[in-house]
């Protein structure tokens, strides 16, 4: 266990020499990571979305895929397609980017619904079907999407089956001066977009170091009190007046998985209610529709999931 909180704070310094700031996001993309997860990135353009996903990706020695995604683009486009080869007489997959261990969905919502369900089947069972042959994807294949939530023209919103896929869902907020300023001195001279490579982000971990990390986690004890008070704490979702939908079982699954990795990150062999805690605001917040009354009340789902979270009787 160690180990795994000194890889990850090898990752964490890596990220930090193109990101400033972002430290709980890095923390919840490896958690993610070391737990088969997908985290959905979103805010306003210019909070180094991006640049963050690049950078994580970079700090790790796996093959990176991006797709930026656009109005036009097929799901042919992101799975790839059988092609004719006239002197073999036989058809060749040319694979497309999911065929990769990170990939980066840049503006996964500015692509129409059909295209969007392209990723359902990699992102849950890590496979793809191609004309009726499924094709098996990496086993630490992971999604890591970014959406503007300001735009709402040429947009397109993410279904709940296709958010009830994704572990994480952060929002990225406008840094504090103090980092914006640091922002501006580290950058301010450059043109063109930042690249993590020119900052010096280097690779720090290899896939069998990420596959090790994987291993641990399996190891990480989760006592019966804290698996109830996961269950508990996803059942109140369902039991909320403010909540027209609350999350799903399987949403209680990932949380725990999820609380597992967080610990393994702190160099521990078992859970503790702060690790639900931390955790359960971007592990739910996506997976919970709020009531038509909340709604007119000026509710967020932030505040409802927060309170829950209060009222929740963590264990001792």
């Amino acid at each position: 266990m160690t180990e795994v909180g000194t890889l990850a704070a090898r990752i964490r310094a890596e990220v930090g020499k193109a990101v400033i700031g972002q430290t709980d996001t890095v923390d919840l993309m490896l958690t993610a990571l070391f737990c088969g997860g997908h985290i959905l990135l979103e805010g306003p353009p210019g909070t180094a979305k991006t640049l963050l996903a690049q950078s994580f990706a970079r700090s790790l020695s796996l093959d990176f895929g991006r797709i930026q995604f656009t109005p036009d683009l097929m799901p042919g486009d992101i799975l790839g397609s059988n092609i004719f080869n006239f002197q073999t007489s036989t058809f060749t997959l040319t694979r497309g980017p999911v065929f990769c261990d990170i990939l980066l969905a840049d503006e996964i919502n500015r692509t129409p619904p059909k295209t969007q369900a392209a990723l359902l089947e990699a992102m849950q069972e890590r496979s793809v079907t191609v004309d009726g042959d499924t094709h098996v994807l990496s086993d630490r294949f992971t999604v890591i999407a970014t959406q503007n939530p300001i735009e709402q023209q040429g947009v397109y919103p993410l279904p709940e089956a296709q958010l009830d896929r994704f572990l994480f869902k952060q929002t990225l907020d406008y840094p504090s001066r103090d980092d914006e300023l640091k922002v501006v001195e580290a950058h301010g001279s450059r043109g063109g977009m930042p690249d993590p490579v020119a900052l010096g982000v280097q690779p720090v971990a290899d896939a069998a170091a990420v596959a090790a990390a994987i291993a641990m986690v399996g190891r990480v004890r989760l006592a019966p009190e804290i698996t109830a008070y996961v269950v508990d704490l996803v059942r109140a979702t369902r039991e909320s007046a403010d909540l027209e939908t609350g999350a799903s079982p399987r949403a209680a699954a990932m949380l725990a998985l999820a609380s597992r990795a967080r610990a393994a990150l702190d160099g521990r062999d078992y859970v503790i209610p702060d690790d639900v805690k931390t955790l359960a605001l971007p592990a739910l917040r996506h997976k919970v529709v709020l009531s038509p009354a909340a709604e007119i009340e000026g509710r967020r789902v932030n505040q409802v999931i927060g309170s829950l979270i209060e009222q929740a009787a963590a264990p001792r």
